[in-house]
């Protein structure tokens, strides 16, 4: 969690820096090692914030006291309407254009990460297609897997019904008591080339 202090005039103040008062003091940049007394005598107040949630799953925002307010993201693409609630129409498509849900968006970012590891072997493609040189097995293969992990996170995603299942979703490690760990979730964890 983070701490952050506040002066008797609402202004942020940082530990480390100095700062000036009211009447004019300029405190030195050790003022955070003042008592509880002399910081309530200055009006110091400490806050400490929650932890945020993932913004990737929510619109969140900090709140005077260090709370969160926090509201899920749509999982599902919106519609968009005008001021007059009349639909958007794309004029080239003339289909209605909506405001991309947390599911689209991380598809669409499965995608791209699939497309960037497939282009790191294109050139054995390329090479196979000018030349009749053979793609190494062991390229073909990751090629196949990334494929299938690609996939597998897509539909995860797509089958995916409350924001609660879509966090469960994303590679998590948990540090067990007796040293082990354990992993939970698949978006993101491809497989790499042997």
């Amino acid at each position: 969690m983070t701490t952050i202090y506040k002066c008797c005039h609402g202004r942020t103040i940082r530990p480390g820096k100095s700062w000036t008062d009211q009447s004019g003091v300029t405190h030195p940049a050790s003022w955070h090692t003042y008592t509880a007394a002399q910081k309530a005598a200055l009006g110091i107040t400490e806050i400490v914030q929650q932890p945020a949630p993932d913004s990737r799953l929510y619109n969140w925002s900090y709140n005077a006291d260090g709370t969160v307010n926090s509201t899920p993201k749509p999982l599902n693409d919106t519609p968009m309407v005008d001021g007059d609630g009349v639909p958007v129409i794309d004029p080239d498509t003339l289909k209605q254009l909506s405001t991309p849900g947390v599911k689209s968006t991380l598809i669409a970012e499965v995608k791209a990460q699939q497309g960037a590891l497939l282009a790191q072997t294109d050139w054995a493609i390329v090479r196979k297609a000018d030349t009749g040189i053979d793609v190494p097995a062991a390229i073909q293969q990751w090629r196949n897997e990334i494929r299938l992990a690609a996939s597998l996170m897509e539909d995860a995603i797509s089958q995916a019904a409350t924001t609660d299942a879509v966090a469960a979703l994303f590679v998590t490690h948990t540090g067990n008591p007796d040293g082990s760990v354990t992993k939970s979730g698949m978006l993101y964890e491809w497989p790499e080339l042997g």
